[in-house]
């Protein structure tokens, strides 16, 4: 299994990348997982169903199971966010996991960059190495188009981090 990770600033098209590079590896015929980093309370369940009110209720952990797909929701009681590896350890084996956010963590990442949204590259400090961008920002990393899927992909899977 390997990781990468996509990083930038706000509105610099992290997702919007982020989903290309999913649906260029499936057209590879990769098996790819994601997690997302949100700086923001994010709620999967909606007030009045009945997986919500088991967690208002108190349970710590509730599984969501229909059909189609399941989730396990966990409620933290702690102050702090679990650690990446402790989500990837939750996921099943496949080819590649792609980290949206995670800035921090230690894996390879290319930037996204936009200059039109008139914020700056990230800097050093962020195990970024690459850029995206629209533009030819002032940089040693490599750039790449930030709309060329395809050589993105090939950046990715070549640099990508073997994790377990």
């Amino acid at each position: 299994m390997k990781i990468f990770g996509i990083t930038g600033q706000k509105n610099s098209g992290k997702t919007n990348l982020t989903g290309r590079l999913i649906h260029e590896f499936r057209q590879r015929g990769l098996m790819v997982s994601a997690i997302k980093h949100a700086h923001h309370a994010a709620d999967i369940d909606v007030e009045g169903t009945d997986s919500f009110h088991l967690r208002a209720q108190g349970a710590g952990q509730v599984i969501l199971s229909t059909p189609a797909r399941w989730a396990l929701m966990t409620e933290l009681h702690v102050a702090a966010e679990p650690m990446l590896s402790d989500l990837i350890a939750h996921l099943e084996p496949c080819d590649i996991v792609l980290v949206e956010g995670y800035k921090t963590a230690p894996h390879p990442k290319i930037e996204c960059h936009r200059p039109e949204t008139g914020r700056p590259l990230l800097g050093e400090g962020y195990h970024i190495i690459a850029v995206a961008s629209t533009a030819a920002p002032e940089t040693a990393l490599p750039v790449l188009g930030h709309d060329d899927t395809a050589a993105l992909a090939d950046f990715v899977w070549d640099h990508a981090q073997v994790i377990r």
